[in-house]
Parts: C-alpha cells; structure tokens; sequence
C-alpha cells in the first residue's frame, strides 16, 4: 500500500477552519494550559486523510470519537493522546475500513455513563494492523468483531478507575469474537477481566502476551485450531482457561502464582479434545494443571512445580501423559472417573521405584489415589483436614478399587531421563541406594568382626 503523507499545514488548515487548534498553536491571547484551545477533533483530521495517506499526530490531545472509513496509518509521535469525549457511548476509535494502520498513540476510554461498555478500540475491518498503543480503559480495551487477519502486537491494556471494582464489573483487555486468522503477540494487559478473550473465532496465534491481575489471563472458549505459545501471566485467578476447544496448541507459557481464589489453576482444560499441551511452566498455583471432560489431547514435557495439587483429573479420556515432571507439589495429583488415559515417564518426586534393569524408568507403576478427591467432592468441608495426620493415615489405608486407579505404568526415577537418556552408571534410583547400603552393611560386619576376634 503506497502512503502519501499528509503535510502538518492541511491538518492546521482542518483543525482551524473548524475553529480549533492542533497542539503546539497558540490562539491569540489563550492562555498555553488550555487545554481546549489545544485539543485537536481526531475525526476531522481523519476525514481529510485519502485512502492510502498517513496522518502523523505531533504530541497533543485529540479529541474522539472517530470512525475510520478507508485505508490509512495514523502515527502518533510520542505524547499523542485521544481522549473519547465524555458520555459518548462509543469506541474512541472505530476502525471500519479493510489494511488500517494504528500505532503510537495513547488512547483514554473512560468507561462511564454510556461507555460503560464500550471499547477504546473496536476493530471491524481486516488486515489491520494495531501495535505500540497504550490504552487506558475503564471498559473494554481491543474488541475484534466479525473480522479476519489482523494483527495486535506491542500494545499495552491497562485498567484506569477504583481498584476496589469486582473482576465481574471489569471488561476483557483484548477480546475476539468471530474474528479468524489473528496474530495476537508482544501484548501487556493488566487488571482487566479477561486479558485476552477469543469466542468462536479460529486459527488466531496468541503469542508471548504478558497478562496480571485479571481474572483469566488467556481465555479460549469455542475455537478450534488455536495457538496459545510463550505467554506469561502471574496473580491472576486462572492462568488460561481453555473451554469446548479443537486442535489448539498450548506451548512454551508460563503461569506462576495463580492462587489468589479457591478456583484457581494454572492451567485449565475443560472439554478440550485433539490438543497439544508440551512444554509449559506450571508453578505456586493452588492446582498446577486441571483437566476435566476432555479426551485425546497430549500432555508433554510440562514443569508442574510447587503448586498445592500438582494435575487434577476428572471424567476424562484417552489423554497421554508422557515426559512431564511433578516436583514440590503438595498433592502430585488428584484422578477419578478417568478411562483409558495414558500416564507413563513421567517423573513424580515422590515416586518408590525400582529401576532393575537401568533404562532410567521404574518397574513399579505410580498410582494416582483419588481418595482425597472423592471424599471432599461429596463433602467440600473436609478440605479443612487436607495434609492432616488423620487424613494422610485414611488416604494411604485407602485402596478400594485400586486396579482402576490412574497409574503411571514406566515412572522416570529423575527428571529428564529415559529409555533415549540413559544414565552413564547404568544404575539409578533405589538400585543404587540398595547397593550401596549393601555396601555399607558389608562393611560395618566386616569392622565388627575384626574388631571382636582381636579383643
């Protein structure tokens, strides 16, 4: 698309013959703090712009709404800021127009009265591109709508208004609806709602998005084909919720400290089918990984570190879980009413294994007890005796219908290691500690008896 620069004199004609002043113009005896003789109308600029110009926004207030009806990059220069006139009821920018360009601009969307609902930026149009924004909202902050191959990147969401609101009576950071074949990368959302919600829409790549503070950092609801790649989130009350969701690829995220609600999770898997879940950081969340009403996904190579429960499990099908490590959880895991799911290397910290024959894997299977989680789903009250004596002495009596719990068939005895990754000793876990206390005992005897025949 060839751009045409629109020269600074045509916008001071625009703004002047509507009476108003671009910023850096002084009127007359106007006092310079006056901010209504420096605001500039963001749609009268915007409507003296052709199809394919650039409107460059020196550092200035503009005032909004404003609609953009065909193809043109606004620049905003370091200090451009659109305010959304107050009670209006609309975006402060409404892109309506296919190949528009946004960027640098500081964008206020007050989120009162009649905006309430309203986002900073409604996107309608196609093959826009939104990047290096900082929108302050008390709404909602990118709404994409019945649209397709945008990109959203760099861009910062930020919650303006009391602290003290309800995460309900928040809006979504960046939200998607009917909006297919997105890139939505190098974002940072705070002390939002949602940070970034995509519903019915496909195909979208969310990716190395930052998101605190909020409700769900990433929420997938209805989509299908969906990459969720090198996000983190922390202090939200769910990391990402994946729900009724096809052939996603979740991979390479990081969600620590998602603990702030008796609800939260790290990770949450809720009728989720044919997916990818490799190599994603779990860590100091109430539950590490939560999968519910899901079946044939692949859980590979995840870290699930230090969380209350490590992976919870339930009603769920013909899942693999192969080569992830459970290290410094409370509980390693919760499994119930699970059929045909396929738990094997993974590495438990508190495995008992054997490993015979040195393939790095023990010989004896780690059963999920599901115990704990049976009892408190009848009576939620007794999580109060959770990790008491009492209840640790009942868990490990426990063994009804043992042959139908849950079990890791081939354990790793260390994090990392398998039949491809054999340890150099050729003897690992409690081979080793076997043999050497046999060691040890040979020699104490052998000490002993010396020492008595010599007296």
């Amino acid at each position: 698309m060839k751009l045409r620069l629109i020269p600074l004199w045509l916008c001071v004609c625009a703004a002047a013959a509507a009476g108003l002043w671009l910023p850096g113009h002084r009127a007359g005896a106007a006092p310079a703090d006056d901010t209504a003789a420096r605001t500039a109308v963001l749609q009268l600029l915007i409507d003296r712009t052709p199809a394919g110009g650039l409107l460059r926004l020196p550092p200035g207030s503009y005032e909004g709404p404003a609609v953009i009806t065909r193809p043109i990059v606004i620049e905003g220069q370091n200090g451009a800021v659109v305010g959304n006139k107050e009670g209006s009821g609309k975006p402060a920018i409404t892109v309506g127009a296919d190949d528009v360009t946004l960027s640098g601009l500081q964008i206020v969307q007050d989120g009162k009265g009649a905006s309430s609902d309203t986002p900073a930026v409604l996107v309608q149009g196609s093959r826009t591109w939104l990047h290096s924004l900082d929108i302050r909202t008390g709404a909602f902050g990118i709404l994409l709508r019945d649209t397709g191959n945008n990109r959203i990147e760099n861009n910062s969401v930020v919650r303006v208004g009391s602290e003290a609101a309800k995460l309900s009576e928040r809006r979504n950071g960046i939200d998607l609806f009917n909006a297919h074949d997105n890139i939505v990368s190098g974002n940072k959302v705070s002390s939002m709602n949602d940070g970034i919600y995509l519903e019915s829409s496909h195909r979208n790549k969310v990716e190395a998005n930052s998101v605190e503070h909020s409700r769900y950092g990433i929420h997938c609801m209805y989509t299908k084909g969906t990459v969720v790649r090198g996000n983190t989130g922390i202090y939200n009350v769910t990391g990402a919720m994946i729900m009724g969701v096809k052939e996603a690829e979740v991979s390479g995220n990081s969600f620590t400290k998602q603990s702030e609600s008796v609800n939260s999770q790290g990770l949450l898997f809720f009728d989720v089918h044919n997916s990818k879940v490799t190599g994603n950081k779990v860590e100091g969340n109430r539950v590490g990984l939560y999968v519910e009403q899901s079946g044939s996904n692949d859980f590979t190579d995840n870290d699930v570190l230090q969380n209350f429960v490590g992976v919870q499990f339930l009603e769920s099908e013909n899942n693999r879980f192969t080569g992830n490590r459970f290290i410094g959880n409370v509980i390693e895991a919760e499994a119930d009413a699970g059929e045909s799911n396929a738990f094997s290397g993974n590495f438990w910290e508190a495995i008992r294994g054997l490993d015979s024959d040195g393939d790095g894997r023990s010989e004896l299977s780690y059963a999920l007890n599901p115990f704990f989680q049976r009892l408190t789903g009848d009576v939620p009250a007794y999580q109060l005796f959770f990790q008491s004596p009492g209840m640790q002495f009942l868990e490990g009596m426990y063994t009804s219908g043992r042959e139908g719990w849950t079990k890791d068939e081939a354990p790793l005895m260390k994090p990392g290691t398998g039949a491809e990754q054999k340890p150099e000793s050729g003897v690992t876990g409690n081979t080793t500690l076997l043999f050497g206390l046999l060691l040890l005992l040979a020699s104490v005897s052998t000490i002993y008896y010396v020492g008595v025949k010599r007296v």
